[in-house]
């Protein structure tokens, strides 16, 4: 591995290939990326499609080269990012599903540009990115990161707001920021999400594709991009900047069953649009045939921007084959049949069904899966003629590849535990993910029912998503009891239902399928959360205090069940308890009004009325407008025996519009 860094200097390789050109910056460049969510290779115009959709991509890409084999290691954005920018595999990095986090020992782009003087920025289109979303960590290294999805309430209906943003908005703040920072070297990241489903192009595109809504949304994806060239034109960083352009993944649209991505590992998803611009005119209107990743693209920036690329870097440069001129020069032929690695984790993670990975090398793609796949890629580019079993013999040889390849390129760090807090597992499914919830992140092949077997169930449950997003519980109930009795071991089916029941304010309902979600996946907990919740609602205290001790105890940063645990134990009166958990929230959150307003109460409670009134206090001022700090002080005057106090505060509460508080 690693070939190319091995065998030529890194800077010196740089230098002299801008040198060919008879540019030699005598700064380092200005460094572009654009990764473009959820786009087909099969629809730009510079890889075959004749569809016209693609006009400012298909310019940049008579400018620069063109790789038409770039195979992405992963259909997931989150996955495929987290490989994009650190150079490093799935099973190297760890980010496998929504919300892993990066880890800070891992190479990542921004942080290694920032140390060589690089002004870093990110603009973000999805909360699938958002450091407090969906990618935790991915902000390291960055002097800007603008996602910022997570800190708004979610409204079902206002998706453009909530969880994802219009390509025109992500480019303008990006624009502004080089406005600001006019002066390089600068590393920016502009990341486009409108061609993920579901698929509505603004106008003029809604109407002009409107049999083809993905479609309309390539169209303008590209009539953005187009608009950020014409502004880097403009302002002269064009010329002089490397620009990679990239999707992270592509959609299936229904091929061999699946409506949209992150399960299969067929070219429909797999195969990705790749094109790299150098300074100055390098490597104009080069084709590359050769098969390539995008694991490669980070030791590739890093080189032309003459930056040593770290020894923890899998992928390898591209740079010498941009630059190596006719194929059949010995760099190019070092790449004539270098096999690509991708993997899905998805399905084991959410679903419970087996991780899937594939290879393809030679003539070949190879799937690892309970029952394997293996097509001919020459004669059947669509992969429908699965000849596992008639080539059992390289089938065999192709799967011992892939583990040997694993072995090679896996680490044995601990993955990190994540937790997913309820707002942020409700907007993921808003986006059509099922966030994994489970403490241990080890996805494995061959672990589970064959996905192949199962599409359809994840189809629904993504379908079943959509009714949330549009607030449609009640028209959800009816299909996930219909997958219940299709999959009666799938947790997460249970969980939905639950949950469904919960937003309905069906809490007796809600109870006996939360139960059962979480006996099947004693690690679902969101499902949890939810059952602690419904317990409150139907007056099992006793019961919602088990459940969130037990959360709590195992995930001691939810906070989310640390602040309703103190509410399950005031509900149940445990008194010395709800003390002790409302000091806890309070460490954690000093300006939390519910706590100050419980343990004021509570220690009254206990018999200490002189110590309620600071605490009750405080909750008077964090809602100048509530009127239950100044009923329950009015009720503390009262224990003390001061009745000016009493009735000014009482007063107080009914000017407010509360009554006298009632024990």
């Amino acid at each position: 591995m690693n070939v190319i860094r091995q065998c030529l200097c890194v800077v010196g390789l740089a230098a002299s290939a801008l040198a060919a050109t008879g540019a030699v910056a005598a700064a380092p460049p200005n460094v572009v990326v654009i990764t473009l969510d959820t786009t087909r290779a099969d629809r730009m115009g510079f890889l075959g499609s004749k569809r016209g959709l693609t006009p400012n991509l298909d310019a940049l890409a008579r400018q620069s080269a063109v790789f038409t084999r770039a195979y992405a290691q992963a259909p997931l954005t989150p996955v495929s990012h987290a490989t994009i920018f650190t150079g490093t595999y799935p099973q190297f990095h760890q980010v496998l599903d929504f919300p892993m986090p990066l880890v800070k020992d891992l190479p990542y782009a921004p942080d290694i540009l920032r140390a060589h003087g690089y002004q870093t920025a990110a603009f973000i289109g999805s909360l699938a990115l958002d450091p407090a979303g969906g990618a935790p960590g991915f902000d390291r290294g960055f002097d800007t990161y603008f996602a910022d999805f997570h800190s708004k309430e979610f409204h079902e209906k206002d998706r453009y707001k909530t969880v994802e943003r219009r390509g025109d908005e992500v480019v303008a703040h990006a624009l502004a920021w080089l406005k600001e920072h006019p002066h390089g070297p600068f590393f920016i990241w502009v990341h486009l999400y409108d061609p993920h489903d579901p698929y509505d192009p603004p106008e003029p595109y809604k109407t002009r594709y409107a049999k083809e809504p993905y479609d309309g949304e390539i169209a303008y994806v590209d009539s953005v991009v187009g608009k950020l060239f014409r502004e880097l034109k403009v302002r002269g960083l064009y010329d002089g900047a490397v620009i990679a352009i990239m999707s992270d993944h592509g959609e299936s649209l229904g091929a061999h069953g699946e409506d949209t991505h992150g399960v299969f590992l067929y070219d429909e998803t797999i195969h990705v649009p790749l094109v790299i611009k150098l300074p100055h005119g390098g490597a104009v209107g080069k084709r590359l045939e050769n098969r390539v990743e995008l694991v490669d693209v980070l030791p590739t920036l890093l080189q032309v921007a003459g930056v040593e690329v770290p020894a923890q870097v899998q992928g390898e440069s591209l740079l010498g084959m941009m630059k190596a001129g006719a194929a059949g020069n010995g760099e190019a032929e070092a790449w004539r049949d270098r096999p690509a690695y991708s993997e899905s984790d998805y399905p084991y993670l959410a679903y419970g069904w087996s991780a899937l990975e594939a290879l393809r090398t030679g003539k070949y793609l190879y799937v690892q899966a309970p029952k394997r796949e293996l097509y001919d890629q020459a004669a059947d580019p669509k992969a429908e003629h699965n000849l596992a079993k008639e080539s059992m013999a390289v089938a065999d040889t192709l799967a011992g590849r892939v583990e040997s390849f694993r072995q090679k390129t896996s680490t044995k760090r601990e993955a990190a535990k994540i937790t997913v807090d309820a707002s942020t597992r409700d907007k993921l499914a808003a986006l059509g993910y099922v966030a994994s919830s489970t403490a241990s992140t080890t996805a494995a092949s061959g672990q589970g029912p064959d996905p192949k077997e199962k599409i359809e169930t994840a189809n629904e449950i993504r379908r079943i998503n959509t009714l949330f997003e549009n607030g449609r519980f009640n028209d959800a109930i009816e299909p996930l009891q219909a997958l219940v009795a299709k999959e009666p071991g799938m947790s997460i089916i249970y969980a939905k239902l639950g949950g469904s029941y919960m937003k309905l304010r069906q809490y007796d309902k809600a109870v006996p399928v939360l139960r059962k979600a979480v006996e099947l996946d004693p690690g679902l907990n969101m499902a949890q959360m939810d059952l602690g919740r419904s317990l409150l609602r139907v007056g099992d205290f006793d019961g919602s205090v088990k459940v969130f001790e037990g959360i709590v105890a195992r995930i001691p940063n939810l906070l989310d069940a640390q602040v309703f645990l103190e509410i399950a134990y005031a509900r149940a009166n445990r008194i010395p308890e709800t003390i002790k958990q409302c000091e806890k929230v309070i460490g954690i959150l000093p300006e939390h009004y519910g706590s100050y307003l419980a343990l004021g109460r509570f220690l009254a409670k206990s018999g200490d009325p002189t110590a309620a009134i600071p605490k009750l206090e405080k909750a008077a001022s964090l809602r100048p407008q509530a009127a239950e700090p100044h009923a329950s002080l009015a009720a503390v005057y009262d224990q003390l025996g001061r009745k000016e106090d009493a009735t000014r505060e009482r007063a107080k509460a009914l000017q407010l519009g509360q009554g006298p508080e009632e024990d």
